[in-house]
């Protein structure tokens, strides 16, 4: 079991980073409280070398600044593990960015493995198990439990030995430089603002509602993020976002038809049911020329894109075979919908392709390109 100290002070935080400042490397992680508030926020900050693990609590110290010259230092190496989400955490809530990553969740993808959650990982590579009943805690409550803080510790522990192993076996694969490209992208990702776009366009299966229903469906979306804000609970923890879209595909009159809804359980319909009929009947008056509509794709700008599609994923499954790569990780189904789409004729074509990475162009570009020059001619 890692031991760690907690950092609880500023005056802490400060001497740590000063301390840190001649550290070439450092594992970082956090947890957030996304599953139990309306607005989540980083409630703990794991920071590792390869001797000493700290838990910084930003709870208590309110300005983490110190840390953002040590991880934003382009000759530090920092190593996450699916750092995606903490990295768009960092800048969201403190403005803190990191210029040079090497994330260990990536590395194990781009080595061919099929379990790469840390947890696997780990168990993999050092026999370590990680404790699985605070994933889905509330980081937000104080204090701390020690159990709580030491499995918040297992995280950034070993994580600088599991990456030399990781980086090891990628160079001797030579895709070091894909993980270089991937890990550079994901640095510059930010949590994106929503604006005033309709919440629908976050619901799975909203897509296929008529603009009427999709009308009601939005209603009832926004009925539901206000109550979770006056909650300060999830909106999925509100109401079940399934169960809103069979109110909208219904569309009920009365309370006896909500009690026919799977997911609308008889305490929420006696606590909700008379607001979610008021949201339904208001989004009914709705004017024909006022009613939302989903987006959709441009249509089919070509002919025989779907042939296309279908010969470029056939194509793909024999190179996910070959390299032992996932087929989403070696081309997305939105990559090669944009490559079937626009059909590019030569290399310099496809790498104008938004999204396409230099290791795809290098890797299989080339033979992208004979594939549908001979798609072509046999039209």
């Amino acid at each position: 079991m890692p031991g760690y100290t907690l950092i609880e002070q500023p005056l802490e935080l400060a001497r740590l980073c000063a301390g840190l400042v001649e550290e070439p490397e450092l594992a970082l992680d956090l947890e957030a409280d996304s599953l139990h508030h309306y607005r989540e926020k980083v409630c703990l900050l794991q920071l590792s070398t390869r001797k000493s693990t700290w838990l910084i609590d930003p709870l208590q110290v309110s300005d983490v600044s110190p840390l953002a010259p040590l991880l934003a230092d382009p000759a530090r190496l920092v190593v996450l593990h699916g750092g995606d989400y903490d990295i768009r955490s960092l800048h969201r809530d403190f403005g803190i960015t990191v210029t040079r990553m090497f994330d260990t969740m990536i590395a194990a993808q781009f080595c061919g493995k099929t379990e790469f959650g840390l947890a696997a990982l780990l168990r993999e590579q050092f026999g370590i198990e990680l404790d699985k009943r605070f994933q889905k805690a509330d980081w937000s409550r104080r204090p701390l439990t020690a159990e709580m803080a030491n499995y918040a510790a297992h995280d950034t522990a070993h994580l600088l030995q599991l990456a030399d192993g990781l980086r090891d076996r990628i160079q001797q694969l030579g895709r070091l430089d894909w993980v270089n490209e991937e890990c550079g992208l994901v640095v510059n990702n930010r949590v994106s603002d929503k604006g005033e776009s309709p919440l629908f366009l976050n619901c799975k299966g909203a897509g296929k509602l008529r603009p009427r229903n999709l009308a009601v469906l939005e209603a009832l979306l926004q009925l539901r993020d206000g109550l979770a804000r006056e909650l300060d609970r999830p909106p999925f923890k509100v109401l079940p976002a399934e169960a809103l879209l069979k109110l909208a595909d219904l569309l009920p009159k009365a309370t006896r038809d909500l009690q026919q809804i799977p997911g609308l359980t008889p305490r929420l319909v006696d606590r909700y049911g008379e607001r979610l009929l008021e949201s339904v009947s208001q989004a009914l008056t709705i004017p024909e020329e006022h009613l939302p509509r989903y987006p959709r794709g441009k249509g089919e700008p070509n002919p025989g894109i779907k042939t296309r599609l279908g010969m470029l994923k056939a194509w793909r499954e024999q190179l996910s075979s070959r390299l032992e790569l996932a087929t989403g990780l070696l081309a997305p189904n939105w990559l090669l919908e944009r490559i079937a789409e626009q059909q590019p004729e030569t290399l310099p074509q496809l790498a104008e392709i938004p999204g396409i990475r230099c290791w795809q162009l290098e890797l299989w570009g080339v033979e992208m390109i004979e594939i549908l020059t001979k798609e072509r001619q046999t039209i």
